[in-house]
């Protein structure tokens, strides 16, 4: 097989690079690294006066389980840009962000999450295509046993914590992140 069309070139091999502390994919044939990072996740809390709204997802994973607006930051994008265009990708919902409510580190599928607290500029609301249905929510009316992660609980619970407060630094996990299965 010395033809090149066959040969593979690339990051292909794990070596720990020198100066580095773990392995990473590596070419042999360069050196190049290819770095693997975590996935940043924003999101927003969104309300309309006591309500809270929430999407029902249309999209793997958890189809039919209510969840935030949320989604992956996309390059050249401010966590913030971020936010408001997965409202409005995801129900058609113009924010206003009031600041970072959480900060979420889940090692264990490579994300942080980003969190804002947000209102709605006005309250007209409608799915978009990654979302089956839409709706703000009162507090007790939240469909608690149908929500898509446990961030999304995490999120709204300290959302109300962050009502009580006239001053909220970011929260971050409320409990140790485990890895799935467990």
């Amino acid at each position: 097989m010395n033809d090149p069309r066959h040969s593979r070139r690339g990051p292909r091999h794990y070596r720990t690079p020198d100066g580095d502390d773990r392995p990473r994919l590596t070419c042999p044939d360069c050196g190049y690294v290819a770095y693997e990072n975590p996935r940043v996740v924003v999101a927003s809390v969104a309300r309309e006066g006591n309500r809270v709204l929430l999407c029902r997802r249309a999209i793997p994973p958890h189809i039919g389980y209510w969840c935030l607006p949320a989604g992956f930051l996309e390059l050249h994008e401010s966590a913030e840009e971020g936010a408001c265009r997965e409202a409005m990708e995801e129900a058609h919902a113009d924010l206003e962000l009031a600041g970072v409510l959480a900060v979420y580190s889940l090692a264990h599928i490579n994300q942080v999450q980003i969190v804002f607290s947000a209102r709605l500029r006005v309250p007209t609301i409608s799915p978009g295509p990654e979302s089956q249905d839409v709706a703000l929510f009162h507090w007790h009316d939240i469909p608690w046993e149908s929500l898509a992660f446990p961030s999304v609980r995490w999120a709204l619970e300290h959302d109300r914590q962050a009502r009580e407060h006239s001053v909220w630094a970011a929260a971050g996990n409320p409990e140790p992140a485990r890895p799935l299965g467990e």
